[in-house]
């Protein structure tokens, strides 16, 4: 099934100029190399966020087993001064 989107002719003109600029044989096969962009990125920042939980998970657990733990920076401090 074909829609029709009406849009400005100078917004068409980019277009065409960023699709052949990227070697790119029309808009529509532009817009398709856009979405799965976009898509590899919403895919990117949820891989992320997934890792960002499970960061802090492990982070609550080893806060539950060893409690709080010092800040390292003063003794890193005094090690570099020996």
């Amino acid at each position: 099934m074909s829609q029709t989107l009406t849009i400005s002719d100078n917004l068409y003109t980019r277009l065409e100029d960023v699709a052949r600029l990227h070697g790119l044989g029309d808009i529509e096969q532009l817009i398709e190399q856009l979405i799965e962009m976009w898509q590899a990125r919403a895919d990117e920042l949820r891989r992320r966020e997934e890792v960002v939980q499970q960061i802090d998970m492990l982070r609550g657990r080893l806060f539950t087993r060893y409690g709080q733990m010092p800040d390292s920076a003063e003794l890193l401090r005094v090690d570099r001064e020996r």
